[in-house]
């Protein structure tokens, strides 16, 4: 018995990684030069010969323009330069969360002042809340009982937020979204 054993070469497909020398597969391309100079439309090998006499790689920066536009710099470098910028854009971005405080029909007043709080607490750390009142057996006749108790909850929040739109009825559950106000600083 003979057996045949086929193997295979694992290629990384980062999404990130640009054609560079001899991947470029276009017969003419725009040339930018390692200083940012316009070199103009050449040949592919004329474009590798600037590349290689220059010591750095030729790197396809935009291909579905007409025609294609390369740039003779050090991949490596820029690689790293480009893995840096994005690394700082992720820093400042901001990530909003959805908190989630439950009321009920018949909450009493120091329940409701105790999630007016923590909601405050929320609001200030810049999330979003999201009140729910969950209607049980009866209730679902009496509603509006819900919805006052929703609406004098985003008006003791009205300094720390804002609702986003009306108090809606999916099912069982009545909500609002309120999202932060941003406050001057003194």
């Amino acid at each position: 018995m003979h057996f045949s054993f086929w193997r295979y070469k694992t290629i990384s497909t980062n999404s990130k990684d640009l054609p560079i020398n001899d991947e470029i597969k276009a017969p003419e391309v725009r040339l930018i030069g390692s200083n940012n100079e316009q070199l103009g439309v050449m040949k592919i090998e004329e474009a590798r010969t600037y590349a290689n006499n220059n010591g750095v790689d030729l790197v396809l920066i935009a291909p579905t323009a007409n025609p294609p536009v390369c740039r003779a710099i050090d991949y490596g470098k820029f690689c790293f330069e480009r893995d840096k910028r994005e690394k700082e854009a992720r820093k400042k971005q901001v990530i909003v969360k959805v908190k989630e405080v439950q009321l009920s029909c018949r909450i009493e007043q120091h329940d409701f002042d105790t999630r007016v709080n923590q909601a405050k607490k929320f609001l200030s750390e810049g999330n979003k809340v999201k009140a729910v009142v969950r209607f049980k057996g009866r209730e679902m006749a009496h509603t509006e009982l819900g919805r006052e108790v929703i609406t004098s909850f985003a008006e003791a929040l009205a300094g720390y937020g804002a609702s986003e739109k009306k108090p809606s009825l999916d099912g069982r559950y009545m909500s609002i979204v309120l999202s932060p106000v941003k406050q001057e600083k003194k």
